[in-house]
């Protein structure tokens, strides 16, 4: 009862961080409608000063910071938000994972070589629309670490612009509650209370769903934009880039893409304009690689002619590996999403809760005295570590056709490093189970598994025994959706995130990326297509004087 007490009184007295403005809660704002056309309506040649090839979490706010001053089209292979309502608000979030996927939906799913399950989004503002929400900076290691020269003013001011319209003050509901008081009851300290920043300790971070639980993704980020400006093509399946080259270069003049008829469309860039690549971790490293930009074993293989060889496209492919704890609450309670965060400096843990139906079908006939599962809920308790340091591949697994799911490998534990970072994640929800705060959650005539009904697979009784962790780390392992690589700083693209041997063209998203940024990386992606944008605006502007 007196560590109880303890908590109680650092949430109250504890400052919470000065932070300088969120967005306000409202319905969702679809002025961005303005600027959206099916790629059905679009002609079949046009031109522009930048084509920006996805309208994801990077490329909303990429266009929207460039149609300041020139004009943007924007190629999206989704649907706008509104055609799939159970993203709009925090109540449909499980749909979107576990949905058949018909060509049509918003998460396009595709099984890695790990053999883990996983989603992409395929629809305008990206992941950003079929994610948890969860919004918090990245770590101070990933500016060092990332091969780029950052100016942090602009990244200070680049996460603001972001904040100021989609990202909200998380007010904790039970589950969370209770999950924040015993990841301290753990030894996760000090309490930050709330916080954008990365900071050793636990903390409760901001969201994109507003206190209606209603979404605000990277989508919204296009209300910022000049309308004038911008023109964003849905249901446009860019095929492949155009180049042209000569004795001195090679450069990406235009983009050829398919609407939903199949029929095809050509844009090009204006002089001096350029080709963005924004399709994800997943999507940007296979449009080069259709393209003719890559490995020359690899395109040889596929008939794809060799524009450009470029042997690191698709290496370094990275996800951050989930490990969970699952377990029925022998109560009803509601939903949440994520909000509380433990962070330390080897791994971080995450909680949320589900109220029934859920995500897969457990066991109900174990339960006790239940015939009725409708008043249930589950508990997900889940251990993440930065990085990671394990990288594996992407290579095309046709040549033909860019809607077909790329062959991609992440080699989870390949790296020692990474397997010990997750025991010592298991072993600290081992002590969170072991709180005041989890007692509640405990069905107390059960016996056996310490109290807990487990969905899945619990924690081997002996979390002292290194090998027992080890395996079950390796038994458990899924994904965060937290993909990266495929095109790196240093790689395949320079500090300017230019692609190195070409001109006019860019790759802006986390396929960039050596590592993940922080415990969750939308904040950051959000925040790189705003600052490239800056970024390219001063470039030109410099070049006019």
């Amino acid at each position: 009862m007196a560590s109880l007490l303890l908590l109680l009184l650092l949430h109250i007295f504890h400052p919470q961080s000065n932070v300088h403005a969120f967005a306000t809660s409202s319905d969702h704002d679809f002025s961005y409608m303005k600027s959206v056309h099916s790629a059905n309506d679009l002609p079949a040649q046009e031109e522009y000063d930048y084509i920006v090839i996805g309208g994801g979490t990077a490329g909303c706010s990429l266009a929207a910071t460039l149609s300041a001053k020139y004009s943007v089209l924007v190629l999206e292979r989704g649907s706008v938000p509104a055609a799939y309502p159970s993203v709009l608000n925090a109540n449909g979030l499980l749909a979107n994972f576990i949905q058949e996927d018909d060509g049509k939906t918003p998460a396009q799913r595709f099984i890695s070589e790990d053999g883990v399950e996983n989603v992409r989004g395929r629809i305008l503002g990206g992941s950003s629309m079929i994610n948890i929400g969860f919004y918090s900076r990245a770590n101070p290691e990933f500016y060092r670490n990332s091969g780029i020269q950052w100016n942090m003013d602009m990244v200070e001011k680049s996460y603001q612009w972001v904040e100021d319209s989609i990202v909200f003050h998380s007010e904790l509901v039970a589950w969370q509650s209770f999950f924040r008081d015993a990841l301290l009851e753990a030894g996760i300290r000090p309490y930050n209370g709330f916080a954008l920043n990365h900071m050793v300790g636990t903390k409760i971070g901001g969201s994109i769903f507003d206190d209606k639980g209603r979404r605000h993704g990277a989508v919204e980020l296009l209300n910022k934009a000049d309308f004038k400006n911008l023109r964003v093509a849905v249901h446009a399946t860019v095929e492949k880039i155009i180049f042209s080259s000569n004795a001195s270069s090679l450069s990406a003049t235009g983009v050829l893409y398919s609407d939903s008829n199949g029929e095809s469309h050509t844009a090009f860039i204006r002089n001096r304009g350029e080709v963005i690549l924004s399709a994800g971790a997943i999507g940007s490293p296979q449009l080069l690689l259709l393209s003719g930009v890559g490995p020359v074993p690899h395109l040889s293989s596929l008939n794809i002619p060799v524009i450009h060889p470029q042997s690191h496209v698709g290496s370094f492919m990275a996800d951050n590996p989930r490990n969970n704890i699952n377990f029925v609450i022998p109560f009803p309670l509601n939903s949440t999403t994520q909000q509380a965060v433990g962070i330390t400096k080897e791994y971080y843990i995450e909680g949320i809760s589900h109220k029934y139906p859920f995500p897969f079908n457990p066991p109900f006939s174990f339960l006790p005295n239940s015939s009725s599962p409708l008043d249930l809920s589950l508990a997900i308790i889940s251990g993440k570590f930065p990085g990671p340091l394990s990288n594996g591949f992407l290579w095309l697994a046709s040549s033909a056709d860019v809607r077909t799911n790329p062959i991609v490998r992440f080699n989870y534990f390949a790296n020692p490093a990474d397997l010990s970072r997750c025991v010592a994640a298991m072993r600290k929800i081992g002590d969170i189970l072991e709180t005041e705060a989890m007692h509640r959650f405990k069905y107390r005539d059960l016996k056996g598994s310490k109290g807990f009904k487990f969905l899945e697979m619990p924690l081997p009784m002996n979390q002292s025994d290194d090998s027992s962790m080890e395996e079950f780390c390796r038994k458990t392992v899924t994904t965060f959706w937290h993909y990266h690589g495929g095109c790196l700083v240093g790689k395949v693209v320079d500090g300017n995130f230019k692609v190195m041997g070409t001109s006019s063209l860019r790759v802006v998203d986390a396929s960039t990326f050596t590592t993940t940024p922080g415990t969750n990386p939308q904040a950051t992606i959000m925040m790189l297509g705003r600052y490239v944008g800056l970024k390219m605006l001063q470039e030109r502007s410099s070049q006019s004087n």
